[in-house]
C-alpha cells in the first residue's frame, strides 16, 4: 500500500445516491427538511420487484477501491432473504458478459441470506449490516455496476458509496477482478463440488467464500480443496488436506466446554470461520430449530496466490469420519470465487433461480 506519495494525474472520486455521476464539486447538494446539503438522499427508495438499478457507471481508466452497502435484511412487510434476492453485476470496458455475478450477501461473505460480523483483509462486515469490499477493481474504459432487485417486494432503502480513482496510469499487464456464483441443494456421492471451472486464460485466483448446511450425521470437513492449473486433468497440482484446514483452523474448529464439544466461530486477515447456527428462528416466526447447522467460511490467497497461465478449476470434496472412518456425503453447498484474469472471460454458468438460492 502506497500511502507516502500521490500518483500523478490522479483524481479521487466517489459515487452514491447524493452524486450518482461521481462529479467533482456536486456532492451532498440534495435538499432536505434542514435545508440545502443537508442529508437530502442519502439511499436509492423504492427498488421495485425485477427492477435493474446502475450503482455506477464511470468512464476510465481508473481503480475502484472501496465499496461500501447497507440494506435491510427484510422488506417492509418482513419478507426474508433480501440478501440472496438482490443480484450485484460488474462489467468492465463494455463488455457484454458480467466479470462479477452473485447474490449481494454471498458476495460480501454472508451466506444464508443472513448477516455477521468479519474482519478480514478484503471484505469488512461491521454492525449492524455495513457490508464493505476493499478488492482492487481497474477498468481502463468504463466500469459498470448495477444490482437487480429479484425479491418479491419492493426494496424500501438501499445505501451505498463506491470509492475510486481515475486517471491511473494502468500497464498493459493489469488484469480485471472476477466473481462468480455456485450452488448445489445437494450434492452428489462421490463426486466433488465445482466452486469454480472454466476459467480460461491467464490470471490469480484470489479467494474463496463458502456456506455450508450439513445434511448428514457426524464430521463434516474432511474434504480436500483442489486446485486443477493449466494443464492438470485427473489430478491437480495443489491438493489440501480437509475443509477445515484450507480455511486456517484445524480439529473441527472446537474446544471443550464442561465435556462437550463446541465450535468456535473466528475471524482474521485472510480466513475465517464467522457464521455458525443451528437456529432457524433467524428465518422462522415460528422458533422451529430444525434446520440442519449452517456454516460459511472464507480464504484470501494474498500471501499465498494461486498463479495459473492458460485455465483453472477448483473444487472440494464432500467427505465426512465418523465412529466407522470416513465416508462420502451430500451436503447443501453455496460459493462464491474470486480471481483476476485477463479479458475476455469465459461466460459464466447461468445463476440459479430465486428458489434454488433461497437457505434451507
Amino acid at each position: 500500500m502506497k500511502i507516502y506519495y500521490k500518483e500523478k494525474g490522479v483524481q479521487s472520486r466517489a459515487v452514491n445516491a447524493e452524486n450518482p455521476k461521481g462529479e467533482a464539486g456536486r456532492g451532498g447538494m440534495a435538499s432536505s427538511i434542514l435545508g440545502p446539503s443537508r442529508k437530502g438522499s442519502p439511499c436509492l427508495k423504492d427498488i421495485k420487484s425485477g427492477e435493474k438499478v446502475v450503482l455506477a457507471d464511470i468512464t476510465g481508466p481508473g481503480v475502484i477501491n472501496h465499496i461500501w452497502i447497507t440494506v435491510d435484511k427484510k422488506t417492509s412487510d418482513g419478507a426474508r432473504f433480501v440478501l440472496r434476492d438482490i443480484i450485484i453485476r460488474m462489467y468492465w470496458d463494455d463488455e457484454e458478459e458480467a466479470s462479477v455475478e452473485a447474490p449481494l450477501g454471498d458476495f460480501f461473505c454472508s451466506g444464508f441470506a443472513e448477516d455477521c460480523l468479519i474482519d478480514s483483509a478484503l471484505i469488512t462486515i461491521a454492525p449492524a449490516r455495513g457490508l464493505n469490499s476493499w478488492f482492487e477493481m481497474p477498468f481502463r474504459k468504463r466500469a459498470r455496476i448495477e444490482i437487480e432487485n429479484q425479491h418479491e417486494n419492493t426494496i424500501p432503502a438501499f445505501f451505498y458509496q463506491i470509492d475510486y480513482t481515475i486517471g491511473n496510469n494502468l500497464s498493459d499487464d493489469v488484469m480485471y477482478f472476477h466473481s462468480s456464483f455456485r450452488r448445489e441443494k445437494i450434492t452428489s456421492e462421490g463426486v466433488d463440488y465445482t466452486i469454480i471451472d472454466g476459467i480460461k486464460g491467464e490470471g490469480r485466483y484470489l479467494g474463496t467464500f463458502i456456506a455450508l448446511s450439513s445434511l448428514e450425521r457426524y464430521w463434516w470437513g474432511e474434504g480436500e480443496v483442489k486446485f486443477y492449473i493449466d494443464d492438470d486433468e485427473l489430478y491437480p497440482t495443489i491438493c489440501g488436506t480437509g475443509m477445515e484446514d484450507y480455511f486456517g483452523g484445524s480439529w473441527s474448529f472446537a474446544e471443550q466446554r464442561e465435556g462437550r464439544t463446541v465450535e468456535k466461530t473466528y475471524s482474521d486477515l485472510y480466513f475465517g470461520y464467522p457464521f455458525y447456527s443451528r437456529d432457524d428462528c433467524i428465518y422462522n416466526q415460528y422458533h422451529n430449530s430444525d434446520v440442519p447447522p449452517m456454516r460459511s467460511f472464507y480464504r484470501w490467497h494474498i500471501p499465498d496466490p494461486i498463479y495459473f497461465s492458460k485455465s483453472l478449476k477448483v473444487t472440494v470434496q464432500q467427505i465426512g469420519v465418523s465412529h466407522s472412518g470416513l465416508f462420502e456425503r451430500r451436503d447443501d453447498l453455496s460459493s462464491v470465487a474470486y480471481w483476476y484474469q485477463r479479458e475476455p472471460h469465459v461466460p459464466f454458468l447461468e445463476l440459479p433461480g430465486k428458489k434454488d438460492r433461497w437457505p434451507r
